[in-house]
């Protein structure tokens, strides 16, 4: 793919928030794997990456009506940042309610959805990095994709299990939710694979 002309600024600021979305992910990770005592500070410190990547969203917007000609289309600019916020959305609402729920301990589904996330948004950040030189990332893309598609057995096999083994219904209601929360959070990171798919078509 060549993007003419080069303008660094758009790249620059989606490898920043791809970098949010990774950190957001690992945090995510090691939170859950630590249990309630630690699950509160890096949901803090989620909400502050979320923070940062709502003002990035912003940033690009901004540069984008300032920019004439721009490296890809416009609107796939606006897309892909888009969804990668919706990333990041994801993980910040997935992490507040683990902690407002007080879900302890954390079942394996949850744990295994989580290490879904981190390896989706450590490839989602990986083929940004690949679209800032202009190298192939279709593979990433892939990965995301398969990954989305684990993510989709998992949440089935999970949901079924709680209701098939769960007395509690207000426990019931409350890991529905998050299950939720988490299958739309790789559905957010399949949709930015499928933008980058997009604009990798269009300009090849």
């Amino acid at each position: 793919m060549k993007f003419l002309p080069r303008e660094e600024k758009f790249f620059a600021l989606f490898n920043k928030q791809a970098g949010l979305i990774a950190e957001a992910a690992t945090l995510l990770r090691e939170g859950v794997q630590n249990g309630l005592h630690k699950l509160p500070e890096a949901a803090a410190r989620i909400q502050v990456l979320e923070e940062e990547g709502d003002e990035l969203s912003s940033n690009l917007s901004k540069t984008l009506g300032d920019t004439f000609i721009t490296p890809i289309d416009p609107e796939d600019i606006q897309t892909i940042s888009s969804r990668m916020d919706s990333v990041l959305n994801g993980i910040e609402d997935t992490a507040h309610r683990l902690v407002a729920y007080k879900v302890h301990p954390v079942p394996a589904p949850m744990l295994e959805q989580c290490d879904i996330i981190l390896a989706q948004a450590n490839a989602l950040k990986a083929a940004l990095a690949a679209l800032s030189k202009d190298q192939a990332y279709g593979e990433f893309c892939q990965e995301i994709i398969r990954l989305e598609e684990r993510a989709d057995v998992v949440d089935r096999s999970a949901v079924s299990r709680l209701f098939d083994t769960e007395p509690n219904p207000i426990l019931v209601m409350k890991q529905r939710e998050i299950y939720e929360f988490l299958e739309a959070t790789t559905d957010s990171c399949l949709a930015v694979a499928v933008a980058l798919q997009y604009v990798a078509a269009k300009n090849s």
